[in-house]
């Protein structure tokens, strides 16, 4: 049987070389479930493969987007569930990898067919998001789906807004598309975790930062400012250096909270991936002990 070798975790962990890694083992290219790394233009700030890494395996769903592309995680399973297809023709093992917890899921659970929101709703909810602020669009949806409300992060503007944009297209609320049922795939899925202790993984996000900034993180976030309006550009990196742009913080405080939002984003991440119970985890440096155990749940599947 075909398998799909999921390698998630959090920012900073290490994925990227032990992909590479298994990428060579496996002979497969390495399709990218990073929501963030799709932008061309973002390629310092979300720590994207670099030029070297590229040509050591082909790479899917990198830089193929400019910031102004409408993308999604439902677009994302269409077009990811259509390239798999494609390559197993070809491979018996594939390799995902990534930190998107929606994009991980669209995969391997499948997203709810949501209907399509339509420009003018699109263009009518941000508009009222940028003259009213967050907290009016938060309030209207308590009204509209109060069930949703409750469990939806009330700080993600893009949440609060897709759901906003489905009831006022269907006249329904956003719950009532939402069947949480997982779809059956034709492929074996085999989930791998990397986690490291948090200190050590704190310390990897602060010097990973650090080294962002020495590559030339400010003059990249500086070229996309006048696009800062996006949702692709609401991304730990760029929406801090914003702020120093605007003369609101000074650029070591900015850099300080872009260390401490990706070490937030890394327990959001973290907190995600602990609630399912498919997931082997393992440290990044226990490269030998992963290898054999895709060996063995490969016997396994192969019997």
């Amino acid at each position: 049987m075909k398998c799909l070798i999921v390698l998630l975790g959090p920012t900073g962990v290490g994925k990227t070389e032990l992909s590479l890694a298994l990428a060579k083992r496996y002979h497969s290219p390495v399709i990218s479930s990073d929501s963030r790394q799709l932008y061309a233009p973002l390629r310092i700030g979300t720590a994207a493969p670099t030029p070297e890494q590229l040509q050591q395996a082909k790479h899917y769903f990198i830089g193929t987007l400019q910031l102004t592309d409408y993308y999604s995680a439902a677009q994302y399973e269409t077009d990811a569930i259509r390239l798999i297809e494609e390559l197993f023709t070809s491979h018996d093992i594939l390799l995902l990898t990534g930190g998107s917890m929606m994009y991980i899921d669209a995969v391997c659970k499948g997203i709810d067919d949501i209907p399509t929101v339509d420009t003018e709703t699109r263009e009518h909810l941000m508009q009222h998001y940028q003259q009213e602020g967050l907290e009016a669009l938060c309030r209207e949806l308590k009204l509209l789906d109060p069930e949703y409300y409750q469990t939806v992060d009330l700080k993600n503007p893009k949440r609060v807004i897709h759901a906003l944009e489905i009831c006022y297209m269907t006249g329904k609320t956003y719950t009532s598309f939402r069947t949480q049922s997982a779809k059956q795939r034709p492929f074996h899925i085999l989930k791998i975790g990397l986690t490291r202790e948090r200190e050590e993984l704190y310390d990897r996000i602060n010097r990973r930062v650090d080294q962002m900034i020495e590559e030339g993180l400010i003059e990249e976030a500086r070229q996309v400012y006048p696009l800062r309006h996006l949702n692709s550009l609401n991304t730990v990196g760029y929406k801090e250096l914003f702020k120093y742009f605007n003369g609101e913080w000074t650029l070591p405080f900015a850099i300080e909270k872009i260390k401490q939002n990706s070490r937030i984003y890394s327990r959001k991440q973290m907190t995600w991936f602990k609630r399912d119970p498919k997931i082997t985890w393992f440290h990044p440096g226990q490269q030998q002990e992963i290898e054999a155990f895709i060996e063995k749940e490969l016997g396994k599947k192969s019997n």
